[in-house]
């Protein structure tokens, strides 16, 4: 599990620097009085996790959008800065019902692949559908099929309805414009603006929230955020929140069950099954699995003092993209007997050859 998040992380942080992302890191815990600013502490709070140290009031964050508004506050803006982008893997703790909790789809501390926007009014439509373009890219990916609505002004919110208007306006007319279909959750919106909802649909048909991007006018206006114009007039950027996955963790159990533990080539977690026959093959297999490691592809080398056909068979229970066999021809020639789980074949091949194909396996992923 561990491995195959990794393997997404890294996969998503040369997605996002790839994308103009700058990555950042926010505090975990953040005095009460910025969760007051922001609106948590009166329409959030009963979600969120507050402690006492020396006399003073700390809530854990339940979002990270807070702390990357901290991250802007930290130096002058110019609209030639904008839009400024900024992402983070963040750790944030929610106090959901313990009757809601469901393995890995609904807990009560889970990360994020969070990112915020800070952008002109006259950015917005550019930039959302930027978001879509890169959540299509990404779903295509891992072969998932989608839907989105437009979640609008809950009963708890802040900032007025002409803003809620103008900014649920703009999300619409970014799906609009490309032609793409969505429903409407009335209601459904974050306590500060409308939001595009990104639902996964699973293995079982089952629907799940993943991504999401939010439109918002009221955190700037509330935190003071300013950036000079070409007038060298102060104004407020907009700040769009978005998240792809939504959480690794949701996501992963959505990926698991999707794919039935047969991930494909690029993301699995170990992606090669090294048979070594015997104890004189061990020596071998283990170099080829360095090899494999230089290039950032997991295996398993399988050294157990059993049968050859034991060995495959345990390999093959573990769905993994292909399984090797070495035995004294594969050393002396320095080549592989592979099997091809996708491919449905088995073939001989030089190890260059070997280490080749593979190589093209990882580069058939574009961002």
């Amino acid at each position: 599990g561990a491995r195959l998040r990794s393997k997404l992380e890294h996969m998503l942080y040369k997605i996002h620097r790839l994308r103009g992302y700058e990555p950042v890191r926010g505090p975990e815990l953040l005095k009460a009085d910025a969760w007051k600013i922001s609106g948590h502490y009166a329409n959030y709070k009963e979600n969120m996790y507050f402690t006492q140290i020396d006399e003073q009031e700390y809530g854990i964050k339940p979002m990270n959008c807070v702390g990357h508004i901290k991250i802007y506050q930290s130096d002058v803006r110019s609209y030639r800065d904008l839009p400024l982008k900024f992402f983070e893997y963040g750790v944030v703790h929610r106090h959901e019902k313990s009757g809601v909790l469901h393995g890995l789809f609904r807990v009560r501390e889970f990360t994020q692949d969070d990112a915020h926007i800070f952008c002109m009014p006259s950015q917005i439509k550019e930039q959302v559908l930027e978001i879509l373009a890169f959540v299509d890219n990404l779903m295509k990916l891992f072969d998932f099929s989608y839907e989105m609505e437009i979640s609008t002004k809950p009963e708890k919110a802040i900032g007025d309805d002409e803003i809620w208007e103008i900014a649920t306006k703009a999300l619409k007319e970014a799906l609009d414009e490309q032609g793409l279909k969505y429903g409407i959750d009335e209601g459904g919106g974050a306590f500060y603006g409308p939001k595009i909802d990104i639902k996964i649909t699973d293995a079982l048909k089952r629907k799940w929230q993943c991504g999401t991007i939010q439109v918002d006018f009221n955190l700037p206006s509330r935190f003071k955020l300013e950036y000079t114009d070409s007038d060298n007039e102060k104004k407020q950027p907009v700040m769009l929140h978005r998240a792809i996955l939504g959480s690794f963790e949701r996501f992963i159990g959505i990926l698991t069950e999707h794919c039935a533990g047969e991930f494909p080539f690029f993301i699995a977690p170990t992606a090669v099954g090294i048979v070594p026959i015997g104890e004189a093959h061990i020596a071998y297999a283990k170099e080829i699995q360095k090899e494999l490691l230089e290039l950032n592809i997991d295996s398993e080398v399988y050294e157990k003092n059993e049968s050859l056909s034991k060995k495959i068979r345990i390999a093959e229970k573990q769905k993994l993209p292909m399984i090797l066999v070495l035995g004294d021809d594969e050393v002396a020639k320095r080549s592989v007997a592979l099997r091809d789980r996708r491919a449905k074949e088995q073939k001989n091949l030089s190890l260059d050859e070997f280490i080749k194909l593979v190589k093209e396996k990882m580069s058939e992923v574009h961002f």
